[in-house]
């Protein structure tokens, strides 16, 4: 388990028994974990954890993981001579991740198809 910090927060980061990919069920290589919130129907601000992981098959078309990817495929762990380059791919990819937003039209085809029974 590695701990990045910055000004803003800390992220936990795994580079070892990561879990499978949620969306593809592949292998993976580092897991996040982040502070992240949202608001409630009050408009207040709830606290709370989001984790993401690092797929090979899942996030090589996106720019800041497929970064991380490369390094990866090219130094298959992470040392001391590659922290810093590390650090900064780490970072730009969890900003990434923190961005992303739910594809509202594919869960309502989902739901639709949940609820025929159909899933």
């Amino acid at each position: 388990m590695i701990n990045e910090q910055n000004d803003e927060e800390t992220i936990l980061l795994k580079v070892q028994d990561t879990p499978p990919c949620p969306r593809c069920d592949g292998t993976t290589l580092l897991l996040a974990q982040f502070q992240n919130s949202w608001k409630n129907r009050r408009g207040e601000d709830v606290p709370g954890l989001k984790e993401a992981v690092l797929c090979p098959g899942c996030d090589h078309g996106e720019p800041a993981a497929a970064e991380l990817l490369a390094l990866f495929a090219v130094d298959d762990q992470v040392s001391p001579e590659n922290m810093d380059v590390f650090g900064g791919l780490v970072a730009a990819w969890v900003e990434s991740v923190r961005q992303r937003t739910v594809d509202e039209e594919a869960l309502s085809a989902e739901f639709e198809l949940w609820k025929r029974d159909e899933l």
